[in-house]
Order: C-alpha cells, then structure tokens, then sequence
C-alpha cells in the first residue's frame, strides 16, 4: 500500500473521524427513511401496477409511462403547467425588479417600505391563499365588493368559478406572494454594485437608462438567473396556492402537474399513475435546470 493510501486510511479513521461518523449518522438515518426511501418507492412504483393501498401488484415496465402519455388530459395539464410557471415567473421578474430598483434609492421611509413589502413573502404560503380566497369570495369578498361601491363593476363575476378567472386569480396570488423574494434578491446584488461605476458613469453624462441597461443589469445577471431558476421551480410545485382557492376546479381548469398527482394517490388512490408523473414532473423541472446551468456556466466563461 503506498504512502497517500495509508495517509488517507488514516485520516479517515482516526478519532477525531469516527466521532464526526457518529454524530452525521442520526441525520443519514433520517435522510434515508424520510427522503431517499419514499424517493425512490415512487420510481419503483412508476413501474408497477399498485393497489389501493400502494402496494406493487405487478411489473408493468414503461407500459404506465406509455398509458399516461397517451392521455390528452396529461398533455393539457402540463401545458397549463408551463403556461402557469412562465406567466408568474415573468411577471415576478419584472415587478420585482421595479420594486427593487425603487427600493435601492435613498429616500426617508425607505426601510420601513422595505419591512412592508417582505410581508407577503414572510407570510405562510396556505395563510395567504386563505386571505385571498377571502378576498374572491363572490358576495362578501373585499373585491367585488370595492368593485360594486366604486362604480367599477356592477356585476362582478365569481373569480374562482369559472375557468380563466380562476386561472388567472391563482397565478395573481402566486405572483403577490413571490414578488418580495425576487425584489430582495435583486435588491441585494444591486447593493453589492460598486458606486464608483455610478458615480463614473454620472461624469460621464449617461441617463438613467443606460445606467440601469449597461451597469444594473450585468452586474446582476447571475443573480436574475438564479432567482428565476428557483422561482420556477417553486412555481412549478406551487401546490398550496391552487389547491386551496380551487382545490383544482372548476372542473379542473386550474389543475397543474402537482396537484393533479395529489389527486391521483390520495382521492383517487392511483398511486402508480401519481408515481408516474411525479416522475415526469421530475424529468421537466431537471431538464428545466440542466438548461440553467448551461446559461448560467457559459456566462460565468464569459466574464
């Protein structure tokens, strides 16, 4: 055995080692039961046909990924999916980038305004989908309600009980709840700019806009991809938001890939269809991830 090999024996067994080996342990155990295990009972059951009780009956191999696939309800609520993610995820991009430009100025109040603004964000996710189910409530919510005293509306409709408007009513609950976090992460990169490159671009006599375009902007570009990679993700699986203001009604319009699944193991104890595309779910939001990385490493190549 050579000298490297009996140096790392050793360094890998020493006291100091073992005690580290004992104390990680407890957190192993618990990542195994909790995470990896039901992990990966979920791919295995992707490829067997289960029981009521999500027990595996029998190998099916790729005969369950081909059935679900060939359903056009699939295809229509992973559509719905990406359309719900890329709306929301624009729109908290943007929004949160006007706000955080607003909140990078200097003006009295400005961390009081800040304190405000993290409320959404701070606030328990099923805790907000509530108030705003509240909110749309059709004959005592605050909306139609303002829309009637106003003059706005005469008639408001029931927001959650027809197919666009509940669509579009969760995705604006989605994007008031995630606008702060995009807001404070571009907040912070535009803090960690250096003033001197404002200060010499102001000598300079650029605007407002070029500074933002050709200073703001690159300086943080790392930052807005990570941002938007997470929030995609998260919006994805936003599964709180829809199921709560419509628990994926009416008549499935607001349905996406995650509470779809939800429904299929625990209303109607399909669990290897759930399986099934929880794993695909898995394949999307890796691929979606994979594309990220390979933006994000080319730009870091890039300077």
């Amino acid at each position: 055995m050579s000298d490297a090999s009996l140096s790392l024996k050793r360094r890998l067994l020493n006291p100091e080692a073992r005690l580290a080996y004992v104390l990680i342990l407890p957190a192993l155990v618990v990542l195994l039961v909790f995470m990896f295990y039901p992990i990966l009972y979920v791919l295995l059951m992707a490829f067997y046909k289960t029981n009521k009780l999500s027990q595996l009956v029998a190998f099916t191999g790729v005969r369950n990924f081909i059935s679900e696939m060939a359903d056009p309800v699939f295809w229509v609520i992973t559509g719905r999916s990406l359309l719900w993610t890329v709306l929301a995820v624009i729109t908290k991009t943007i929004f949160g980038m006007i706000i955080a430009v607003i909140l990078n100025v200097k003006y009295t109040g400005r961390k009081i305004a800040r304190m405000l603004f993290i409320i959404p964000w701070a606030s328990a996710v099923p805790i907000s989908s509530m108030l705003w189910s509240w909110v749309y409530h059709p004959q005592y919510g605050l909306l139609n309600h303002t829309l009637k005293i106003t003059g706005l509306w005469a008639t408001p409709p029931t927001w959650l009980g027809y197919p666009i408007p509940a669509f579009m009513a969760c995705i604006w609950v989605d994007i008031w709840i995630g606008i702060p976090f995009m807001a404070l992460v571009f907040l912070a990169g535009m803090q960690a700019i250096s003033e001197d490159l404002y200060e010499s671009a102001y000598l300079d006599g650029v605007n407002w806009w070029q500074k933002f375009f050709f200073i703001t902007l690159p300086g943080i570009r790392h930052i807005v991809l990570i941002a938007t990679l997470l929030s995609s993700l998260w919006t994805f699986n936003d599964f709180n938001t829809i199921y709560i203001l419509t628990m994926g009604g009416p008549a499935g319009a607001t349905d996406i890939l995650i509470t779809r699944i939800y429904q299929n193991a625990f209303k109607w104890l399909k669990f290897d269809r759930a399986a099934v595309m929880a794993f695909l779910t898995f394949l999307i939001l890796t691929g979606v991830s994979i594309a990220y990385s390979r933006v994000y490493f080319k730009q870091e190549r890039a300077g």
